[in-house]
């Protein structure tokens, strides 16, 4: 990979939307990435503004999107902002002519989706990439290198999921109306390993089912704070995926790949580290608590790829397309979901 000469100018960043997962984008930003630097932040919460004065020691505070790109001198934005915002914000930031950066997912519908295709085909030189985070964990892209090495064989099963640790404030509830539900919000992490493990064939059917353990508000959103999913491949393979808000131990987010040759896992028992326990208790290890502590390294080398990529050291790892997929299945399973029938991808 080449490296930027002393001259080189580092890669001026805006973010926008400074909540949980914004904030730790942003700490990034300032203070771990090499080649950027973290300029501007906009939000339309006050405290969220006062935080990017106080601890990120960004200069330029907005209260919008459209006042930080028209007030700041940026070479890309990093959009961390709610879902339903995400495609006409991509679609400013480009046309604006700076790279962007857009959590996951790329939208809540595939015709916005293919809007942001069509306008980033309009700016081939600028670099538009998803969050997908998991492609960047070190665990997982080791095992996509043994794939592809053919460590076991050919892969036709995929078993994933995302079981976040039970909240009893029931936070996402307050979500669910606009987060597209459980599958989109969670279980689209698992619908883009499954397409990058297998090869990215192409979905044709879905089927899902769920159901209410714990969190009974969901109901009124049509969503479950469980999940079950089955996706059906072009060429016979095959994902299953379960989403959980439910968890009493940690946060576990766990992988199975199985081939003709073999199998791997990725995550299994959701272990903090190699420490085991033995006491009057039985044997155990500690667990992760959340994503942000299981996937700590991987948003920082997912925003370094990001970063790399717009200064053209790096080719983009991942294309707006691999979004748009991981939309049209996670549609697919939560129709199924409110069916009960297989549904179409």
């Amino acid at each position: 990979m080449p490296t930027p000469t002393a001259s080189s100018k580092p890669l001026r960043v805006g973010i926008a939307g400074l909540g949980r997962l914004g904030l730790r984008h942003a700490e990034n930003l300032a203070f771990r990435l090499r080649h950027c630097q973290l300029v501007a932040a906009c939000s339309p919460v006050e405290a969220e503004r006062s935080t990017a004065r106080e601890h990120l020691g960004v200069g330029l505070v907005f209260d919008s999107l459209e006042a930080m790109l028209q007030g700041a001198d940026l070479d890309a934005v990093v959009l961390v902002t709610p879902t339903s915002l995400h495609a006409d914000q991509a679609i400013a930031v480009l046309e604006a002519g700076k790279h962007v950066f857009i959590e996951k997912p790329l939208a809540l519908n595939v015709e916005d989706c293919e809007r942001v295709e069509a306008v980033k085909a309009r700016h081939p030189g600028l670099t538009a990439m998803v969050g997908f985070v998991r492609r960047f964990d070190p665990s997982y892209a080791n095992a996509f290198d043994s794939i592809q090495a053919n460590a076991v064989g050919k892969p036709f099963l995929v078993r994933s999921q995302t079981a976040d640790q039970y909240s009893p404030d029931g936070f996402f509830v307050r979500f669910a109306g606009t987060s597209g539900g459980i599958f989109m919000d969670c279980s689209v992490h698992d619908i883009d390993l499954a397409r990058w493990m297998l090869g990215s064939p192409k979905a044709v059917r879905a089927f899902a089912t769920g159901t209410i353990a714990c969190h009974p508000d969901l109901a009124q959103h049509k969503d479950v704070d469980n999940g079950l999913a089955i996706v059906e491949f072009e060429g016979g393979a095959r994902a299953v995926l379960y989403a959980s808000r439910t968890f009493a131990h940690g946060h576990e987010t766990q992988t199975e790949v199985i081939g003709t040759q073999g199998q791997l896992q990725v995550g299994a028992g959701a272990a903090r580290d190699r420490v085991v326990y033995s006491d009057t208790h039985g044997v155990r290890h500690l667990a992760v608590k959340d994503f942000f502590e299981r996937f700590e390294a991987a948003f920082q080398l997912e925003m370094q790829a990001f970063v790399d990529s717009c200064l053209g050291l790096r080719t983009c790892p991942l294309t707006l397309q691999d979004a748009t997929a991981a939309t049209r299945i996670g549609l697919a399973i939560t129709r199924s979901l409110h069916s009960g029938q297989p549904e179409a991808v």
